[in-house]
């Protein structure tokens, strides 16, 4: 691995996705990218007796076809990163327990998904691993109860909230040669923008993604046009209009650009300003975009994952929402 400046790492090993899985919920199913899903569910239940236990069987679906796409087996994974929203990261624990892999519980709220791919990534380029699982998930009825109101309150909610994802994503990360290939990961710092507001998280996040994004371009010595595309995870409709400007204050211009929270529904879903959560950006990489780099469409992609590090007992204690984004960069491999 080459460091590039203090937050960029170089895989100049080969590091490549050998298997991806997605899961996802109705809402999900419904939106533009429906098809793209391996597993989807027509109800929030997920076949089981409650949210949580619907949003961990969500987990082990992703995680089966992640693993059947590899054609490898759970006890072949060196190391499992794995996160989730829910209080000490319980659908991954528990999860955890199941497959029996030596295990790296994460959280940076919807950024998770990157940091554990930089991390997987960074144990095979090292020669730590040969195999490495990673895993995330939200759930749309669990994380709103435990951030904001329980769905069966009925509160009111302003334009600028986002609508959490249900589903998870899981990908395999080898040294096989395959059509996606890992090549750059850009740790991020925390930000904090004095956003108050945890219906606005889109606004929360945009700085830390601009930071990340503005130093992932500086470290490389790339132009945003080297990327085919640049995708930030869930800033939706309100983050990624002052995404732009904050680095267009910088002299940076994303022509190609897309927030994987707007692309995952249709406008006149009841989504509000769009999707968040940490399986968002997740199964909108792990399954349309990935697809779309197998098809040859995309060649050069960055994501930049983004997450609000909020808790309700901060919020009700009038801090501010601090935030975080890690980028990764995937290459498709003729």
């Amino acid at each position: 691995m080459e460091r590039r400046g203090k937050q960029t790492w170089h895989f100049d090993q080969p590091v490549y996705i050998q298997g991806a899985g997605t899961a996802v919920g109705p809402e999900e199913l419904k939106g533009p990218l429906g098809s793209c899903f391996d597993v989807s569910y027509d109800n929030l239940y997920a076949g089981q007796e409650n949210w949580e236990l619907a949003e961990r069987q969500l987990m082990q679906d992703a995680v089966e076809v992640a693993l059947k796409e590899a054609e490898k087996k759970s006890e072949e994974m060196d190391y499992f990163f794995a996160g989730d929203l829910l209080n000490q990261i319980v659908t991954s624990n528990y999860y955890a327990r199941e497959v029996d892999i030596p295990y790296f519980g994460l959280f940076a709220a919807c950024a998770t998904v990157m940091e554990g791919v930089a991390l997987a990534a960074l144990f095979v380029d090292t020669g730590t691993a040969n195999l490495t699982l990673t895993a995330v998930s939200s759930h749309n009825a669990t994380a709103e109860r435990q951030f904001r109101y329980p769905t069966e309150f009925a509160g009111q909610r302003p334009d600028s909230s986002t609508f959490t994802v249900t589903g998870a994503g899981a990908v395999v990360i080898g040294k096989k040669p395959s059509l996606i290939k890992v090549t750059d990961a850009t740790i991020g710092k925390v930000r904090d923008y004095g956003i108050k507001q945890p219906f606005d998280m889109g606004s929360a996040m945009a700085p830390a993604a601009a930071d990340t994004l503005i130093t992932h371009l500086k470290e490389t010595r790339r132009d945003p046009s080297y990327y085919d595309v640049i995708v930030t995870g869930d800033l939706s409709r309100v983050g990624s209009g002052i995404l732009r400007k904050l680095v267009q204050d910088k002299g940076i211009t994303l022509d190609r650009y897309e927030d994987c929270g707007v692309m995952i529904y249709h406008q006149e879903q009841p989504v509000f300003s769009g999707g968040s959560g940490a399986a968002c950006p997740a199964v909108v990489t792990f399954g349309h975009l990935f697809k779309e780099m197998k098809e040859g469409r995309i060649k050069r992609m960055l994501v930049v994952a983004t997450g609000a590090l909020l808790s309700p007992l901060m919020i009700q204690q009038k801090e501010s929402i601090p935030s975080i984004a890690h980028a990764v960069a995937f290459e498709r491999e003729e």
